[in-house]
Order: structure tokens, then sequence, then C-alpha cells
């Protein structure tokens, strides 16, 4: 099995990703000239009062603008995105954090299997995100994600997600399987389905709350 990972995941309805950048590239080429005229300017005035200032060219590299753009990209994409202005912009909807889930297992008569409960952590930055969910028995991670903003319920979180049986497990086998999650407007809470495949054909609901 492959290390799970975050992975990079669509925004159906949001920012485009490469305008963004481009947007990146354009603030980071007008900071780095301000930067290196206010070094220049420095340097001018410090002469004039016959100081001995030399700008190391290192210096230079230090405010250039591919510099100046790993660093905007990386506030962005750590922090900035989650922030309300920015955020509503970007329409990204924030779903990190931890949240219980209780789960239902239907028969293929739409009788009511079994319950089962598992706590649900998510990873997100702007450009990636991970959805980890562990039960008494096993756990999943997400392979792939996309998220989309409903004008009338909130926001779709749809993913496909591997799970494995934990040691032990009687029964159970790895398998491979999707997820359909409508999100609250406010953030705190879900429902949806899920649909298992090769391994173990099973399918339900999921209702998850928000725990922080």
């Amino acid at each position: 099995m492959v290390a799970p990972l975050e992975h990079e995941y669509l925004v159906m309805g949001g920012a485009n990703r490469a305008k963004v950048g481009r947007l990146l590239g354009f603030l980071a080429s007008a900071i780095s000239g301000f930067l290196v005229f206010l070094l220049l300017t420095a340097v001018d005035i410090a002469q004039k009062f016959g100081w001995n200032a030399n700008v190391p060219p290192a210096l230079f590299s230090l405010i250039g603008a591919g510099a100046v753009f790993g660093a905007l990209y990386w506030v962005l994409n750590k922090w900035a995105w989650r922030w309300p202005g920015i955020g509503h912009a970007l329409k990204v909807p924030n779903v990190s954090g931890t949240w219980d889930c209780v789960g239902t297992s239907m028969k293929s008569d739409g009788a009511v299997a079994y319950e089962w409960q598992a706590e649900i952590t998510i990873v997100q930055s702007w450009d990636k995100l991970r959805i980890r969910l562990v039960t008494k028995t096993s756990g999943s991670n997400s392979i792939s994600a996309a998220l989309a903003h409903d004008s009338v319920d909130g926001f779709v979180l749809l993913y496909h997600y591997r799970n494995d049986p934990k040691t032990g497990a009687v029964g159970l086998a790895a398998h491979a399987g999707c997820s359909v999650m409508t999100i609250a407007e406010d953030l705190k809470s879900a429902t949806g389905d899920y649909f298992n495949g090769r391994g173990r054909t099973t399918f339900g609901t999921m209702n998850w709350k928000k725990r922080n």
C-alpha cells in the first residue's frame, strides 16, 4: 500500500488556480521592485553621509521576484486562503478539522443492516487535501477529491478512498469506495452517502458533526 499523503483536489466553481498564480506573479514583481528601490535608496543615502554601504549580490536574490513569489504562495497555501476576505474570493470552504461520524450500512432492499461510528480527520491547505476516516475495525484515506459550492444546501464534497482493515479484523478486506457529502453552509455538519466497490460491496449513509 502506498503511504497516504495529502493530494491535490478540484474546486468546482472556485477561483482558477492558474489565474491566482498569475496574480501572485504580478504582486511578486511589484513587491520585489519596491524592495529593490528601498534598498538602493538606503544605500544612496548612506553614501551621502560618507558611510561605506555595500550591498552583497546575495541580498538581491533574496528579494527577487522568484523569492517573493515563493513566499507569497507559501503564505496563501498555508494560512491566507482561510482568511475571510481571501477565502470568499477563492470560494474554497475550510473543511479541515475533526468530525464525528455516524454511519448506517443499508441492505439492498433499503432496510438498515447496522450502524457504525467513526472519527474523521481532514487536513486541508489551498491546494492539498486528505480525508482520514477511522473506525474500530478499519481506516480509510482519500485518494482524490473535489469540492463544489451548492447555492441551496452549502457545499458538496466528493471523494474517492481506499479502506484497509485493522490487524485482527475478521471478515473484512481492503477495498475502494467513494462518498458524496453535502456540507452545511456553516461548515459544522454534513450528510451524504457512501458506496464501496470490489472487496466489500456495501453502501449506506453518513452524518458528520464538526468537533473542532
